[in-house]
């Protein structure tokens, strides 16, 4: 028998701490065709989901999938999200959460078993460990361990967006 992934798990603590302190969970998602969202909100094959009690309707996280409804521009969608392509879960808020490296998606899972095989229907576990989020250093330090120059928040040197929705940035 095989050994079922911790990463269901760790989502659905980091969905309660993000409820219990007041904060929304926003859910990354790498989409492919195992993936159920509106398709006009896909940027770069990725989608942000707010997963909050507001946000949502009847949200199921099981081991194998997070289903809901949820309203997108006055219309509600049928949300369905395999564990697997899930990129990070997280609080709008704080930016507080975890991320995980997706090394195959859903689709592609399905797509490399053999049709005839007793176990075609039956969802690969994850093999993808958690990578924990780090923190961004306060604008009081000047430089990076080692004495070099701290890098700025990103590689360009436009100044930094005013106002707008938060994003999750990976480090790795």
């Amino acid at each position: 028998m095989s050994e079922i992934s911790t990463k269901p798990y760790l989502l659905r603590a980091i969905y309660e701490w993000c409820t219990d302190n007041g904060f929304t969970p926003y859910l990354a998602v790498k989409v492919d065709a195992a993936t159920t969202v509106p398709m006009e909100y896909v940027k770069k094959g990725e989608i942000v989901l707010n997963i909050s009690f507001g946000a949502t309707s009847g949200l199921k996280m099981d081991n194998e999938a997070i289903q809901f409804h949820a309203r997108f521009g006055g219309v509600s969608r049928e949300i369905y999200v395999p564990v697997q392509n899930v990129l990070a879960i997280y609080g709008n808020e704080n930016g507080q959460g975890m991320a995980f490296e997706v090394s195959s998606t859903a689709s592609e899972n399905a797509a490399s078993q053999p049709t005839d095989s007793p176990l075609s229907s039956v969802p690969a576990p994850a093999k993808a460990a958690p990578v924990g989020l780090q923190s961004v250093p306060d604008t009081g330090s000047d430089s990076a361990p080692g004495g070099a120059p701290a890098p700025g928040p990103d590689d360009n040197n436009d100044p930094p967006k005013k106002g707008g929705r938060p994003t999750l940035t990976r480090i790795k």
